[in-house]
């Protein structure tokens, strides 16, 4: 029996592939014309001396790259902030999350509040930020009225704390619709057997929220990191080309590089990034298989 299901469903994969090759085609050639082949194109040119007419030259680029104290720097700088924001930013859209799912008052406002960022482009809305944490700006009359002195943010040691602020405000509605989708997706009878057999709030929290949305935490850490990564365009637009030490990212590096048409560093740069990432990914879904093997 089990063999002839098995056989039906093979006959329907084989009858239905080619519909689903038709609707995915667009999107894949979309995909390879716009990402796959460029990326392909530029890790090649990162093993050439130059773009026209370049002879391989192996790792000479890589190793150019690493010895580059700004390229260091850049990719200190990108880890670094990639550490501090994306815990800050589960732990926060965690915590919103269990409360919007609540039922409170003020819930649907909540919600519309937090995934209004989502909607507004970030070009408009960057001079509030520039207004707010400008030398002259909205935050620094505050503290000139409490008797603190002026803190010239974007120039500073605390630019790093601004662009984590931005970051967390640009995405934390998106991180706050999964963990409620994965919230509404845990069957009420768990809680209900719980509360039956005398467990605590904590206990309900720990054992059974935090239990099986694990998958969707995994999915958000992963979309966070990920993110995080593509916070050049609100630096850029804030500090501009060369802001801060703190906030040199391996954005503004690859951005320079290009301005000064330094295709082989530009090229080895983006490929390292890559790799790094597609090294996190990795390690992600592995632990992820391993925890989804271990509950069932």
């Amino acid at each position: 029996m089990n063999k002839v299901i098995q056989h039906m469903k093979f006959r329907r994969v084989q009858k239905d592939w080619p519909v689903a090759l038709l609707f995915l085609a667009p999107s894949a050639i979309g995909f390879s014309i716009f990402y796959l082949i460029p990326f392909v194109m530029g890790t090649f040119y990162s093993f050439l001396d130059r773009t026209t007419d370049g002879s391989f030259v192996g790792l000479a680029n890589y190793e150019e790259l690493l010895a580059s104290g700004s390229f260091r720097k850049a990719a200190v700088n990108t880890f670094l902030f990639t550490g501090v924001s994306v815990p800050l930013i589960l732990i926060l859209s965690l915590l919103l999350a269990l409360l919007l799912n609540q039922n409170i008052y003020i819930r649907n406002l909540l919600r519309t509040a937090y995934v209004l960022p989502l909607v507004v482009p970030v070009a408009s809305i960057v001079m509030v930020w520039q207004i707010l944490f400008d030398w002259n700006g909205t935050l620094n009359v505050w503290m000139q009225h409490m008797n603190l002195e002026r803190i010239d943010w974007m120039k500073s040691k605390w630019s790093i704390a601004v662009l984590t602020i931005v970051y967390i405000w640009k995405n934390i509605g998106y991180n706050i619709i999964l963990f409620l989708a994965g919230l509404q997706s845990i069957p009420k009878d768990y809680y209900e057997t719980a509360e039956v057999e005398g467990a605590g709030r904590l206990h309900k929290l720990t054992h059974i929220t935090l239990v099986y949305l694990t998958p969707t935490m995994f999915f958000v850490m992963l979309m966070s990191i990920i993110n995080s990564f593509k916070v050049f365009r609100e630096t850029y637009m804030i500090a501009g080309d060369y802001p801060h030490d703190r906030i040199y990212m391996l954005q503004h590096y690859m951005n320079n590089m290009f301005l000064s048409l330094d295709i082989q560093k530009l090229t080895a740069a983006a490929t390292l990034m890559v790799g790094c990432i597609l090294i996190i990914v990795t390690v992600m879904f592995s632990v992820e298989r391993r925890f989804r093997q271990f509950m069932d």
